[in-house]
């Protein structure tokens, strides 16, 4: 699984920006278009004295760089942001798949590819920052690199239908940690793995994931991002005050305390007053507190 060759500058923007949010790309198509057409609307000095001739040759190579770069840039950029929106939904139709199915037959019906981009969404979900590098080549089998926390993940995907992963496989991956200066790395599988590979594993910075923990993994992955955070705001909102709270007087601001009314309509009547009567005669209901 060779990585493809890349062709162009162009075809590098692209997957670059396709990278990024889709949001992100739409958002630097406006600032390229925005920055290059004012170089390009720049008028050129045509009064020439004498040196200038290197001036206007510079300016002039500007002006037709950014006059052509004012469309292609742009363009570039909406390309890689309508790349990072398919491939958003593609890896969230994956998930939706492996969530809504009952075993790992999901799984077992993907192609190599899609089983990394499954993978690499998967860990997104539980907060890495997920770079795909889209398997083997100069990178000896390292289909994703995770980042998280300052630490660096090493991750290897074996979409095998009929196979189960064998200790050499684990043993490459544990070398390319130490090579890499990796803190851990993942086999994911949509199968299983030998004896020999969990053994090999056991105590180690590894972690092996067959095709059911992979299931759980993503299932744990989409419950935790339907769990809204609970914010300070809400829990005072929803906390009843205490039935003997001490309001505050609402002429000067000390506290209350209750009184017994002992004349006029009120007798026998408890509310609260101010803790500064006579000099304060502020009240409240004692229903307020």
């Amino acid at each position: 699984m060779a990585r493809k060759k890349k062709s162009s500058p162009a075809e590098d923007v692209i997957e670059l920006v396709a990278m990024m949010p889709w949001w992100a790309g739409c958002v630097l198509a406006v600032v390229f278009y925005v920055m290059l057409h004012r170089v390009a609307s720049h008028e050129v000095t045509t009064s020439l004295g004498p040196g200038q001739a290197v001036d206007f040759a510079t300016q002039s190579i500007w002006k037709a760089m950014a006059t052509f770069g004012q469309y292609l840039l742009p363009f570039l950029c909406l390309c890689g942001a309508a790349m990072s929106a398919y491939g958003r939904n593609k890896r969230q139709k994956l998930l939706s798949g492996v969530v809504n199915a009952n075993s790992t037959d999901a799984l077992n019906a993907m192609s190599w590819q899609e089983f990394e981009l499954l993978v690499g969404e998967g860990f997104r979900q539980q907060g890495y920052q997920v770079t795909e590098n889209g398997g083997g080549g100069a990178d000896g089998g390292i289909d994703l690199v995770l980042r998280k926390g300052g630490d660096k993940f090493l991750v290897q995907c074996k979409q095998w239908k009929a196979f189960t992963v064998g200790v050499t496989v684990v043993r490459e991956l544990y070398g390319l940690m130490a090579a890499h200066g990796a803190a851990g790395g993942f086999v994911v599988t949509s199968g299983t793995f030998t004896d020999d590979a969990k053994s090999f594993a056991s105590g180690r910075n590894l972690t092996l994931m067959g095709g059911p923990d992979l299931v759980q993994f993503i299932k744990r992955a989409q419950v935790a991002r339907t769990i809204k955070p609970v914010t300070t705001a809400a829990v005072m909102a929803t906390t009843p005050s205490p039935v003997n709270a001490v309001p505050a007087c609402p002429v000067c601001g000390k506290p209350m305390v209750k009184r017994t009314a002992k004349r006029g309509g009120s007798t026998g009547n408890v509310f609260w007053g101010c803790s500064g009567y006579p000099v304060c005669k502020g009240t409240r209901p004692l229903a307020l507190a």
